[in-house]
């Protein structure tokens, strides 16, 4: 349990990763290399039934890397809202209110957290008597035109066996970067998200905000199978969306036990309040694909609300894992022999000399070395290409998890060689050099202009001003005024299509 909780958390879902070894496996099996992932199988991406009815609670992906420009210090992102249409107006996305959105840090391997970073938030309204998320062009985080925003505070819990030794309040009230609603809107979302990046105390940082969708796959593979010939492969199916994303960055000797212990494990978790007015756990993500596809649908919402320490009770679904037996038995490529204790090694203790603390206990963690320094030259299948800054030690924004994943479980560790993976190989935006390295949003205005116009209109001489910046202290005559000539416009219109109707039913009878 975790503090103010009362229950467990969720994850991914097993078919995604299933259907995308399936196609590489099919792509093998035809003599080709190079295939797409199934369905957002390393993201947390609708992965479990109940959790997929509540995108704004739902963890989609979890990373952790030692900071490439600041390699005294670590580095985590996790994600929230999976799919969100940048277009997705007039209520944009925004993080939910009666959420906590945990970061845990397991730093001596027993499966519990020993450090707990809560993220909280808040929205504020400057104008309800409009529905515009602005009323006008946004130049910075408290521009008086930016009528919808949130901020959020940060606590910082230090446990010992799940029980709370201290609370400190790392943040107050830091802006939340809003959603990226278009050119027009927000003609330099790059200044709003680096408004948003906030210093904290003992040289941390931290971000939150909207973000592009840093998981790159092909979701088509529930088409049979990419169409039922593998015809439909190689398209980023995630290209274009957005995700809400909660950045850290803490000096690495904060998060370790100590210098002669550098392994942490991270996840996170998202918990919901009740009407009773407990919070119990609905969410939880770590290592990518587990809850996806390694746990049946029978397990799936009870992973998202358990922890950790009594993953024991999963157990059987890593060392018998489904995934090589349905390989097997649609592409005959043979099944790796059971128990896959290689499985367990990867998803729940980390590799035996590079991330796994001593005296583990099996959980469910995204496990990192924090000792191993950053490369200059990340290679995309990390470990499996002898990057071993790279997954499955953590795991950073530019790692193929999905082709790195599909080769161990097809047997990689264990001498069957082999080159399956997707044909999708990188995200579709560069990610930044610099904290929080995600890629900025994808604008909602972000298709061609229409007919017959130009691109840098002036939205406020369009509109007329008739709607003023709220919290200007003018009253509300003018968007009043402007209403009612709309009214007045749509009155007109319904005029003129009731004549035109009547004109057609004429000549129909």
């Amino acid at each position: 349990m975790t503090p103010n909780s009362r229950s467990g958390a969720r994850r991914r879902s097993v078919a995604t990763l299933i259907c995308g070894a399936l196609a590489a496996g099919g792509l093998a099996a035809a003599g080709v290399t190079a295939l797409e992932p199934g369905a957002a199988s390393a993201s947390s991406h609708r992965e479990a039934p109940l959790i997929s009815g509540d995108p704004q609670y739902d963890n989609t992906d979890v990373y952790a890397f030692v900071s490439p420009d600041k390699p005294d210090s670590t580095t985590i992102i996790a994600n929230w809202i999976p799919f969100e249409d940048p277009a997705g107006g007039p209520n944009f996305y925004q993080f939910a209110e009666d959420a906590q959105y945990d970061i845990h840090i397991d730093n001596n391997g027993d499966g519990q957290g020993e450090l707990l970073y809560r993220f909280t938030f808040k929205t504020h309204i400057k104008n309800k008597k409009t529905f515009l998320y602005n009323t006008g062009v946004v130049e910075s985080l408290d521009d008086p035109d930016l009528n919808i925003t949130q901020t959020y505070d940060i606590d910082l819990f230090q446990l010992k066996n799940q029980k709370v030794k201290y609370k400190t309040k790392v943040a107050d009230d830091v802006p939340v970067a809003p959603s990226n609603v278009g050119k027009a809107s927000m003609p330099n979302y790059e200044k709003l998200r680096d408004q948003a990046v906030y210093k904290l105390p003992n040289d941390a940082t931290s971000f939150a905000g909207q973000a592009d969708d840093p998981f790159f796959l092909d979701l088509r593979v529930f088409d049979l199978l990419y169409g039922g010939n593998l015809t439909e492969v190689g398209n980023d199916t995630l290209k274009g969306y957005n995700v809400n994303s909660i950045a850290l960055q803490v000096p690495t000797d904060m998060l370790t036990e100590s210098k002669d212990q550098p392994i942490i494990g991270i996840w996170s978790t998202t918990q919901r309040k009740n009407a009773q007015g407990y919070y119990s756990q609905v969410s939880r993500l770590g290592m990518p694909l587990v809850n996806e596809v390694v746990n049946p649908l029978k397990d799936k919402d009870k992973f998202n609300a358990s922890s950790p320490w009594d993953d024991k009770q999963f157990l059987k679904n890593v060392t018998n894992p489904e995934l090589p037996k349905l390989i097997e038995a649609i592409y005959k490529i043979d099944a790796p022999d059971e128990p896959r204790n290689d499985l367990v090694d990867v998803f729940l203790k980390g590799v035996e000399g590079l991330n796994q603390p001593p005296h583990v206990r099996a959980a469910e963690e995204l496990r990192l070395n924090t000792s191993i320094e950053p490369t200059d030259s990340p290679k995309r299948l990390g470990v499996l290409d002898g990057d071993n800054a790279g997954f499955p030690n953590g795991r950073r924004l530019t790692d193929d998890v999905i082709d790195a994943s599909l080769q161990v479980v097809e047997g990689e560790l264990l001498g069957a060689k082999n080159d399956l993976g997707d044909a999708v190989d990188k995200n579709d935006k560069d990610f930044e050099k610099s904290f929080p390295y995600v890629a900025l949003p994808t604008e909602g205005s972000r298709g061609p202009l229409a007919k017959g116009t130009t691109d840098g209109a002036d939205v406020r001489n369009q509109l007329g001003d008739a709607l003023q910046p709220a919290g200007t202290g003018t009253d509300d005559t003018t968007l009043i005024a402007a209403s009612a000539g709309a009214g007045a416009a749509g009155i007109v219109l319904i005029g003129a299509g009731l004549m035109w109707w009547r004109r057609m039913r004429r000549g129909a009878y």
